[in-house]
C-alpha cells in the first residue's frame, strides 16, 4: 500500500489543532470550576500547558474563547442529530425508527461534556445573552425544527397523525430526555444513569409519544 506522505505543513497543522483542543478543554475545566468571572486566563494557560500570550493570539480574548467552546460543542452534536433525524424522515418503519432516534438522543444529551456546556451557557446567559440565543437557535431550536419537518412529512405520508409538528417535536424530546437531563443539571456531574436506565426512559417516552400521535388502528390498516 502506498504510504501517505506527512508534510511539514500537515505536522504543523496537526500540532496546532492539538494545542487548540488542549486550550479549549482547559478553559472548559476552569470555566466550570470558577464560573466565567472567576476564570483567569493565566490559570487556563497553566492547565493547558500553554501561555497566556498564545491563548490571546489564538482566540483574541476570554470572551471569544468562551464563545468558541460553546459553538465547537454544538457543531459536533449537530452532525449526529442530522444523521439520526435524516433516517426518520425517510423511514417506512416509523415506530422502530422513532425508538432508534430516541435511544440516540437520550444517550447523546446525557453525556457529561454535553451537560456541562449546557449548564455553563445557562449560568452565563445574563452576561452573554447573544451567545445563549445562538446556542438555543443552533441546538434545541434547530433540532426541533428538523423533527417538526419529519413529523409533517410522516403525517403527509399517512404514517403519523400530527397537527402541530413543532409542538410534537418538543413533546418527543422532553418525553425522552427530561428526567435524566433535569436531574443531572440540578444535581451535578456525580449523578449517573446506567445504559439500561437511559434506554428505559427512551422506550417509555416513545410509548407515550405514540399513544398521542400514532394513527388509529382503523386508519392505518
Amino acid at each position: 500500500m502506498p504510504q501517505t506522505e506527512t508534510t511539514p505543513e500537515r505536522v504543523e497543522n496537526s500540532a496546532a489543532e492539538q494545542a487548540r483542543q488542549r486550550i479549549m478543554e482547559a478553559a472548559m475545566e476552569v470555566f466550570l470550576r470558577a464560573g466565567y468571572l472567576g476564570a483567569k486566563v493565566d490559570e487556563i494557560a497553566a492547565v493547558a500547558g500553554s501561555s497566556k500570550q498564545t491563548i490571546y493570539k489564538r482566540f483574541g480574548s476570554k470572551d471569544k474563547l468562551f464563545e468558541h467552546i460553546v459553538m465547537d460543542r454544538l457543531e459536533g452534536i449537530d452532525k449526529i442529530f442530522r444523521e439520526a433525524i435524516g433516517e426518520l424522515a425517510s423511514t417506512d418503519e416509523v415506530e422502530n425508527t422513532l425508538r432508534m432516534v430516541a435511544h440516540r438522543f437520550v444517550h447523546l444529551l446525557t453525556r457529561p461534556a454535553q451537560l456541562r456546556i449546557r449548564r455553563l451557557v445557562i449560568a452565563e446567559a445574563g452576561r452573554f445573552p447573544q451567545l445563549g440565543r445562538a446556542y438555543f437557535e443552533a441546538g434545541p431550536e434547530r433540532v426541533h425544527a428538523m423533527l417538526a419537518s419529519c413529523f409533517a412529512q410522516l403525517t403527509e405520508r399517512g404514517l403519523l397523525r400530527v397537527t402541530e409538528p413543532e409542538l410534537a417535536a418538543n413533546h418527543f424530546t422532553w418525553l425522552v430526555v427530561s428526567v435524566p437531563v433535569n436531574k443531572v443539571m440540578f444535581c451535578g456531574d456525580d449523578t449517573r444513569f446506567s445504559d439500561a436506565e437511559l434506554d428505559h426512559y427512551a422506550e417509555a417516552g416513545i410509548d407515550v409519544f405514540l399513544s398521542a400521535y400514532r394513527l388509529p388502528a382503523s386508519t392505518s390498516a
